[in-house]
């Protein structure tokens, strides 16, 4: 039966209970427990001003515990400072000692979260939550099983499994064209040359820039369904040809205005402009499609073209990002903006293995382009296994190698396996957190929220792991009861007479 309620309940009416207490088992209040906030206030305030000076900066677990948030629920800025102020959990979380019906703070400050962290702060940590929870799981996993020391015990012994491999964290830009960012420059000197003309004399006359012939050849060109080279080649003389005389233009009014008249953007614009400007002409008196340090943003200049030969995706705009991992949890090794061939990052990577757990590992899985003979002669070294095959030609199979060739088969197999969970890992922070698509305008605040989705996915999996391990020894317990509750019924049914007796022993 269904009634139906048709009247809005008003809300002076509407009942909110007051008192009460959060709940242990919540994910929040677990997570606030793991993380070791003590160790993470020194190198917050290692990058804080000591001079006494201006307002006191907010706690690191504010500051950190609000980018987790974000990163953790995929939020925007204002949306995350929305969802702190509803949910108590959210605030406990933050370090608060009671729930506050209003901001914490407003959502700009999330701009100065990201410098205050910058990239090596946010690694370090990252680290340090990593091998905490790798050290923890290992020692569960010892009193649990009371093995001794596990593949990632201590000792001078290899031990272990290191995966690499390097991804794309693109930006959130258009895809750039030679044209599209032509007209975009042409209309940003546009605006620049307006802004320095209201501060020239009155009377002067203001430069002539063309502005609707320059957006009617754009928008002839970049609509039609299909350009041809020439049309294409010519459309772009023409949109350097604007901007040259926009460049003069501005060049002659600084002459009676200072630049002091434009915005910091649209100073940093001007800056980009001339050096796009310069890029481009070389490109086109030069017919080549490809120039060092290429701009394919004026908004971020600092975003490179990646070449990554995907089936997707030929170039990735963005940051590469050379990553490796341990048990199930990442470490970010490298964040560069311009591309670089991840296999010289190797040996790095097995030493900062070495310093972190006092041995080298036992096998290295990586891709065929870390393959290399350097990179063999160093695992060789040090007695390192590196995954796939062996160089030169493969031994033809006979039947006295018959064995050994089918042995070396399944463990190639096997090693391609176990490097899924770095591939894993890539697709989780792209698909499910914002690795994606990095939504920050800055240098250092993308590389700061590059290392926030690996930091919110060890996180993740050091939760999943703790529940896991519960439910292991839950199950444990309830599975020896269950057998001898099993047993003991077994027997009074088989013997009851000893049972009735009172005779001890087994049969």
């Amino acid at each position: 039966m269904y009634r139906h309620n048709e009247r809005q309940l008003q809300f002076e009416k509407f009942k909110f209970v007051v008192g009460g207490k959060l709940r242990s088992d919540n994910r929040w209040v677990k997570l606030a427990k793991q993380i070791p906030w003590e160790e993470i206030e020194e190198l917050y305030a290692s990058s804080l001003s000591r001079t006494g000076k201006g307002a006191p900066a907010l706690s690191v677990r504010i500051a950190l515990g609000a980018m987790i948030i974000k990163e953790k629920l995929t939020l925007s800025d204002e949306e995350t400072v929305e969802q702190i102020r509803e949910n108590p959990y959210l605030q406990y979380f933050l370090g608060l000692k009671q729930y506050e019906d209003k901001a914490v703070f407003h959502p700009t400050m999330f701009v100065h979260f990201r410098k205050r962290l910058p990239e090596d702060i946010i690694i370090r940590i990252n680290d340090l939550i990593a091998e905490k929870a790798i050290s923890e799981i290992k020692e569960k996993s010892r009193k649990d099983h009371d093995k001794g020391d596990d593949a990632l015990g201590t000792g001078t012994k290899n031990k272990g499994k290191l995966l690499v491999d390097a991804t794309c964290a693109p930006e959130d830009i258009n895809y750039p064209t030679d044209l599209k960012l032509l007209n975009n420059a042409r209309e940003k000197s546009e605006r620049i040359i307006d802004t320095l003309h209201k501060a020239m004399p009155k009377g002067t006359q203001k430069p002539r820039t063309y502005r609707q012939k320059a957006r009617q050849a754009f928008l002839k060109v970049s609509k039609s369904r299909k350009v041809r080279q020439k049309t294409l080649r010519k459309a772009i003389r023409k949109q350097l040809g604007y901007l040259r005389r926009n460049l003069k233009h501005i060049e002659k009014q600084c002459q009676t205005v200072s630049l002091c008249e434009l915005s910091n953007r649209q100073y940093k614009n001007l800056l980009v402009i001339s050096e796009l400007y310069r890029q481009q002409q070389w490109m086109y008196d030069h017919k080549s499609r490809r120039i060092d340090d290429r701009i394919v943003s004026i908004n971020k200049p600092h975003v490179r073209p990646i070449k990554r030969g995907k089936a997707g995706s030929d170039v990735e705009f963005g940051a590469k990002v050379s990553a490796s991992v341990v048990g199930g949890f990442a470490f970010v090794d490298r964040i560069s903006w311009d591309n670089f061939n991840e296999s010289t990052d190797l040996k790095d990577q097995i030493e900062a293995y070495k310093n972190r757990f006092g041995h080298f590992p036992e096998s290295v899985h990586a891709d065929k382009i870390y393959r290399n003979r350097d990179n063999r002669r160093y695992c060789k070294k040090y007695g390192i296994r590196l995954s796939g095959p062996k160089l030169g030609r493969p031994p033809k199979q006979t039947d006295e190698n018959e064995a050994e060739i089918k042995a070396l088969k399944k463990l190639a197999r096997q090693d391609e396996i176990d490097r899924i969970a770095i591939e894993g890992k890539f697709g989780q922070g792209k698909r499910r957190y914002s690795l994606g698509r990095i939504m920050t305008k800055l240098d250092c605040t993308s590389k700061t929220a590059i290392v926030m989705s690996f930091l919110v996915m060890n996180l993740e999996r050091w939760l999943k792991a703790i529940f896991l391990f519960l439910f292991r020894l839950l199950y444990g317990v309830y599975r020896r009861h269950f057998r001898a509750h099993t047993c003991t019924r077994v027997r009074q049914i088989a013997m009851p007479w000893k049972f009735q007796l009172g005779i001890q022993g087994s049969f």
